[in-house]
């Protein structure tokens, strides 16, 4: 926990906390002489968030400034909260246990999103989901819907980009992805070379529409505000979901996952996504009198589970991801599992260390090749924490970007990470589940692997001296 900060260094955090979205942004390493075509760096960066700013206060008036009052509030909250006593007490009885249809009540008594029917695929791995993608692509014969928070400009987007362009004669296709991610990832190489002679375009929006049929949509980044969401639905049937994005290191430079949704669910999600289309057309306003059809529930397919979808927006004010995750961890008895890539919010990570106190198996896995150094340096700190809390750490060899928690019977897997950002500032997407097969696959294809090859964390020597700075930069993103 972060020392009592004055506010001269508050200010100065938040400052810190800027420049570091920049270098998160940019995968925090400079661009190599091969790096792609396209945006990238500190000028690219604040002429980006500047225009996307400016842009929305004309376009989308009081979505942006609905936004800003919401991020103006949802800001200094992390400042405080990791500073402040906190004496709460959470009695919870074995009957509301997560798994139990007592948490579920819980759930609902919270107004977290209701239950829907869906059957789940895992997909681990972009030799798994790459493929899916792919296949779902060339079967859809009514409509392909994409949204992702990157769709970079190497040569595995330009594959998908060409796929889609492809078969955009045949169906309906929109891709939306966000603004500022799209262009700072387009200014940095992949870690592995692309084919001999590859070309990037320099900018995949006008490349998606060259030649094609497709619409193409951004989302704009007001207040430094992004749109994390990754969503694809096929023909209103069949949705792909989960933490990865397109582009080469989400195919093969790191540990990642997807899910491949089927079922009445998918009209949910179909819905979510025309929200967003309309929400991010040129002028706002005239979207919302363009209203689409409600999608029609597919039928449920063999092997079922109840789903909840579940969002963070603060433009809409819904904070569902983060409030559901920490009832679960309060309500916790046997374990909680946790694979993140950025663990730095103050109230997930006290109450993970107040899990591990009252006896809860609590597991941490984070990367060990962070892409962020002070999203690294902070995990290192809250490691040796968790294990002094009598939880345990464990260092995956390589960048997992994995986004899956496990808390007794009870899982959440989608697009958010536990920090900030995703608990409070930009939009997520997803899923919290709690049949026991599905527990069981995921416990069985994430959690055992990982452990298998990670290295336990070590607290002696494992926190840099600046470890205490680094989280207070962390706690702003």
């Amino acid at each position: 926990m972060i020392q009592p900060l004055h506010l001269g260094l508050a200010v100065a955090l938040l400052l810190t906390s800027c420049g570091e979205l920049i270098h998160n942004y940019r995968y925090s390493s400079s661009p190599r002489p091969e790096a792609k075509a396209g945006g990238g760096g500190a000028v690219a960066f604040a002429a980006s968030a500047t225009r996307g700013t400016l842009l929305s206060i004309v376009q989308q008036p009081v979505t942006t400034a609905t936004l800003g009052g919401a991020v103006l509030l949802q800001r200094p909250h992390e400042l405080l909260a990791g500073n402040l006593p906190d004496s709460s007490e959470f009695l919870y009885s074995p009957a509301q246990a997560p798994g139990t249809p007592g948490f579920e009540a819980l759930l609902d008594r919270a107004r977290i999103p209701p239950p829907a029917l869906a059957k789940l695929t895992w997909l681990v791995d972009g030799k798994s989901f790459f493929p899916e993608i792919e296949r779902q692509i060339r079967n859809a014969r009514r409509s392909i819907d994409v949204q992702v928070y990157i769709f970079d400009n190497d040569d595995v987007a330009v594959r998908q980009a060409d796929l889609l362009k492809q078969h955009s004669t045949t169906a309906d296709v929109r891709v939306l992805f966000d603004d500022l991610g799209s262009m700072t990832a387009a200014g940095k190489a992949p870690d592995t070379a692309p084919p001999p002679g590859f070309v990037a375009p320099r900018k995949m929006s006008k490349y998606l529409r060259d030649g094609s049929r497709i619409q193409v949509r951004s989302m704009l980044n007001p207040w430094l505000v992004c749109d994390h969401t990754k969503l694809l639905v096929f023909d209103q049937n069949i949705a792909l979901m989960g933490c990865a994005n397109i582009g080469r290191e989400y195919l093969s430079e790191w540990h990642d996952l997807m899910f491949r949704v089927e079922g009445p669910a998918v009209a949910l999600l179909q819905d979510d996504y025309n929200r967003t289309w309309r929400r991010a057309a040129p002028f706002a306003l005239a979207g919302l009198f363009q209203k689409n059809p409600a999608a029609t529930p597919p039928s449920p397919a063999p092997g079922a589970v109840a789903i909840r979808i579940l969002r963070t927006d603060p433009a809409a004010g819904r904070f569902e991801i983060r409030e559901s995750m920490l009832l679960v961890i309060q309500a916790a008895r046997k374990r909680i599992w946790i694979e993140d890539p950025y663990v730095a919010h103050d109230d997930i990570t006290e109450a993970l260390k107040d899990a591990a106190r009252r006896g809860v198996d609590v597991r941490l896995i984070y990367p060990g090749q962070n892409d962020s150094k002070i999203m690294d340096t902070s995990n290192r700190a809250f490691a040796d924490e968790l294990v002094k809390a009598g939880g345990k750490a464990y260092v995956y060899p390589r960048m997992t970007h994995l986004k899956v928690m496990i808390c007794d019977d009870w899982a959440c897997v989608g697009s958010a990470n536990m920090d900030t950002l995703s608990m409070r500032i930009n939009r997520e997407l997803n899923i919290t589940v709690s049949a026991p097969i599905e527990i069981t696959k995921l416990v069985n294809q994430i959690f055992l692997p990982d452990f298998r090859v990670s290295k336990r964390h070590s607290t002696v020597d494992s926190s840099p001296p600046a470890a205490g700075l680094a989280e207070a930069v962390a706690d702003q993103l």
